[in-house]
């Protein structure tokens, strides 16, 4: 018995003198990033894109929110720093100039070639409008629209009018499964010439007016993808239509294959 108990001692204190195993890490998530950049004053996408994500995105992206109340009058976007790994930018954000650090981390996301993808009043997301300034510590960018989503945007149709959406070339890969002709109660916005290298392949006509172009591709300044739309109204995102094109324009911008099939068993 005396030898079982020496043994037994001998056995503990040889355990006891080895390092302690580390706790297992939990697997990284294999999704990319999709961070989403939400901040206005109209079109509710705080509500509609959140509900599109869960919908649509999260079996295949991790999604991070990020938003900003236009009521700040800092500008400031929630859980920012979440910009600085993401893969791909979703933004819908109208004339707001947020704090240096915070612009910062959206340009270095540009700037080291990530993909962009914008709606609704997003190709004016950091113009103010004529006359006003950043306040102190804020900044501006003025250059987003033309260098980052392509588009020159100068004013809107009034909002009574109903957009007729046709394709101006029906062969653009980002059209599979969007049923076409379809209609968006968001008021047609004035965003011609886009910059050069361009690809617009949605038009979109109200009565008596020139047509616009609703959706486009183009390679942003810094080297990566960007796709935008100016549609995005609360009814759009109830369109299956829509649903569709915002899917397709979000997996192309983030290299994902594009196709007919149901998203939703993807």
């Amino acid at each position: 018995m005396k030898l079982f108990a020496v043994a037994g001692l001998l056995v503990a204190t040889v355990v006891a003198g080895l390092p302690t195993p580390a706790p297992a890490q939990p697997a990284k998530d294999p999704r990319p990033k999709l961070v989403m950049l939400i901040a206005g004053q109209s079109y509710e996408t705080d509500r509609t894109l959140p509900a599109f994500a869960a919908r649509f995105l999260e079996a295949q992206f991790r999604v991070v929110i990020c938003e900003g109340a236009m009521t700040n009058p800092a500008n400031r976007f929630e859980r920012s720093e979440e910009i600085a790994d993401a893969d791909i930018l979703v933004v819908s954000v109208w004339r707001r100039a947020p704090p240096k650090e915070q612009l910062n981390l959206i340009r270095r996301h540009v700037e080291s070639g990530k993909p962009v993808v914008g709606i609704a009043t997003s190709s004016h997301a950091f113009t103010l409008r004529q006359g006003a300034s950043p306040a102190s510590g804020s900044q501006d960018w003025p250059e987003w629209g033309p260098r980052v989503i392509g588009a020159n945007y100068t004013s809107h149709h009034p909002i009574r009018f109903i957009t007729t959406v046709t394709a101006m070339d029906p062969a653009d890969p980002l059209l599979a499964g969007v049923t076409l002709p379809f209609t968006s109660k968001m008021e047609l916005n004035l965003v011609r010439p886009l910059s050069p290298g361009a690809h617009a392949f949605l038009t979109g006509t109200i009565e008596g007016q020139a047509p616009e172009p609703v959706a486009w591709t183009i390679q942003h300044y810094g080297g990566g993808k960007t796709f935008f739309t100016p549609l995005g109204h609360p009814e759009d995102f109830t369109n299956p239509a829509f649903q569709r094109l915002l899917l397709n324009g979000i997996r192309w911008a983030a290299g994902l294959p594009v196709t007919a099939a149901d998203p939703r068993k993807r």
